[in-house]
């Protein structure tokens, strides 16, 4: 159960940090897509262009979120497997108990 949460806990944190980049790069790409060549004016119908680049917008926050999820998922098997494997090679190291004592000592 501790590595489904470890691994839920990177998936969580990657696709967060995708929507972030997503959503500080996504408006200037926005812009620079939507920018009319040769510095020329144009009419345009306003609506539909604001219901197309907020559309695009939440698509690239989503796109980053599942691409973060997935890169930090493959990290996340990277780090338990990692984990595991020092958690064994720490347990076969560990020296063997005392044994118990056979007979009580005897005090004067």
């Amino acid at each position: 159960m501790n590595t489904a949460k470890t691994l839920l806990n990177f998936v969580l944190a990657g696709a967060l940090l995708g929507i972030v980049v997503a959503s500080w790069m996504g408006p200037a790409f926005l812009g620079w897509y939507n920018e009319t060549p040769y510095a020329t004016q144009t009419m345009c119908n306003l609506p539909d262009v604001i219901r197309r680049t907020s559309a695009s917008l939440l698509t690239y926050q989503a796109t980053g979120a599942g691409i973060g999820a997935l890169a930090s998922l493959v990290l996340g098997v990277l780090f338990v497997r990692r984990a595991s494997r020092r958690a064994r090679a720490q347990a076969g190291q560990t020296p063997p108990a005392a044994p118990p004592p056979t007979a009580p000592h005897a005090t004067a």
